[in-house]
């Protein structure tokens, strides 16, 4: 039987970092560093990926830390600026992919807020058969729950999934809900692995 494959966006598809963006904005990789670290940290950007709104977050963050509030409204305002562009060799591999006849779906860490500005940027998404988002959600990978949904709304049968993303946490909760799945690091890896298992 043919894989269904399901691909994780950021970090396998494009390449986001907000360190793209605030490299723009401060000339000290050390205060950036930190910014990044202390003020707008990953754990806080998740919540935005879980569906609270950047206006409402970026308010607050503002308030607890005055003295970077311009940098802050800027992770709400310059967002796009985050994603330097496609992951190089992925595009291909999903294009190829469609080509063959393979369902494809994304499951992602993503804000509903910010999405729709990245599915119009990049055409690929026009590619996959259905796409379920954390932001609209209100839950991120690793939770179980955010899998069993896209299995749930596509009719989809986990062992039937090869899961593709580049977090090895939420690899492991796919393998525990009995997805296939592959830890991807790189497109080249990514085209060899799918080589070994003759789907290319």
């Amino acid at each position: 039987m043919k894989p269904i494959f399901v691909f994780d966006v950021g970090g396998v598809l494009v390449n986001w970092d907000p360190r793209h963006l605030y490299r723009k904005i401060f000339s000290s990789e050390k205060e950036m560093e930190y910014f990044l670290a202390e003020v707008c940290p990953p754990a806080w950007n998740l919540t935005l990926d879980a569906g609270r709104p950047f206006k409402e977050a970026c308010d607050e963050k503002a308030k607890e830390f005055p003295q970077y509030a311009a940098q802050i409204e800027a992770y709400r305002t310059r967002w796009p600026e985050m994603i330097a562009g496609p992951i190089e060799g992925t595009e291909s591999i999903v294009r190829e992919l469609k080509e063959k006849g393979y369902a494809l779906y994304a499951l992602s860490n993503f804000s509903a807020e910010t999405f729709p500005l990245t599915k119009k940027r990049f055409d690929v998404f026009n590619l996959f058969d259905g796409i379920v988002l954390s932001g609209e959600e209100k839950i991120n990978k690793p939770d179980p729950e955010i899998y069993r949904r896209l299995l749930t709304r596509y009719g989809l049968k986990a062992e039937e999934c090869l899961f593709i993303d580049d977090n090895l946490e939420n690899i492991k909760a796919a393998q525990k809900l009995g997805f296939q799945t592959i830890h991807f690091t790189a497109a080249n890896e990514l085209r060899g692995e799918l080589t070994r298992r003759r789907i290319f």
